[in-house]
């Protein structure tokens, strides 16, 4: 019960800061929420067009207002000489530009304050409350029976509220950095491929030549082995049914007659 007693002591004392911080993340949100709301949906776009087909001008809206059309006639002239296109457009909900930063920007905001608070502690302060009060929680939370919220919130307790925000903040900017980033590969890849084309298929016929050269060479090879265990059966066979002599036997009898013969040329000429 001593953590749930600090936690409900702690709400009352700073009832008033609480309230103001989550008036304040709540208009954070919404805000976040309105800018998101105001970069989808129905969109005009009002293009100056020159002679040549280029795009010399545009704004947002439908019609040119008096600063606008004042604007361009004093840098391109009248605007009768120019045509007139209107580019309309439905953009979807950016789900993911608003997703990172309606996490990123409170969580950021919460991690650089605590940061701010424990660098200002540490500098004029010291460590030593930071030592005591972590030695003191380490206590409260051994003595606790370890069952039920007491043990939940023993937990969260002792985890590291930095480590925590990294991890989110991490994981936030993976959400919106890795699918952009694989987009943008994939986008400047196929760019690349269509612009030198001849190279990568020069490329490609290379290594499919090559690997077809190899798997011939590999293909005489086994045939090759499988010609020569092929021999060598049939030499064994042919060896057991006796067809072909014994090649020990035949040496053992060739080199006894060269023996003979040699010890009759000796005696010949004695």
């Amino acid at each position: 019960m001593g953590h749930e007693a600090n936690l409900r002591s702690f709400i009352s004392e700073h009832k008033t800061l609480l309230i103001i911080i989550l008036v304040g993340l709540f208009l954070i949100e919404l805000e976040i929420f309105a800018l998101a709301v105001m970069k989808s949906g129905y969109k005009a776009r009002l293009q100056v067009i020159d002679d040549s087909g280029n795009i010399i001008y545009e704004t947002d809206g439908q019609n040119l207002s008096q600063f606008d059309k004042y604007y361009f006639e004093k840098t391109f002239g009248p605007l009768e000489k120019y045509k007139l296109r209107l580019d309309t457009r439905q953009i979807p909900f950016p789900f993911r530009a608003w997703f990172v930063a309606a996490i990123g920007i409170p969580v950021g905001a919460m991690l650089l304050f605590g940061f701010i608070i424990k660098a200002y502690i540490a500098i004029f302060h010291g460590e030593l409350k930071g030592v005591k009060g972590t030695a003191e929680q380490d206590g409260s939370g051994s003595n606790a029976s370890g069952r039920g919220l007491e043990a939940v919130l023993n937990r969260i307790s002792r985890l590291n509220i930095f480590i925590i925000g990294f991890l989110v903040m991490t994981g936030v900017l993976s959400y919106w950095i890795i699918p952009n980033l694989i987009v943008y590969i994939g986008k400047t890849g196929i760019e690349v491929i269509i612009r030198y084309k001849w190279v990568f298929l020069s490329a490609t016929l290379v290594v499919l030549f090559v690997g077809l050269w190899i798997i011939y060479l590999r293909y005489l090879l086994a045939k090759k082995s499988i010609e020569t265990r092929a021999e060598v059966e049939k030499y064994r066979l042919r060896l057991s049914m006796g067809k072909i002599p014994d090649v020990n036997s035949a040496l053992e009898d060739k080199s006894q007659s060269i023996h003979q013969q040699l010890s009759m040329k000796k005696r010949d000429e004695k």
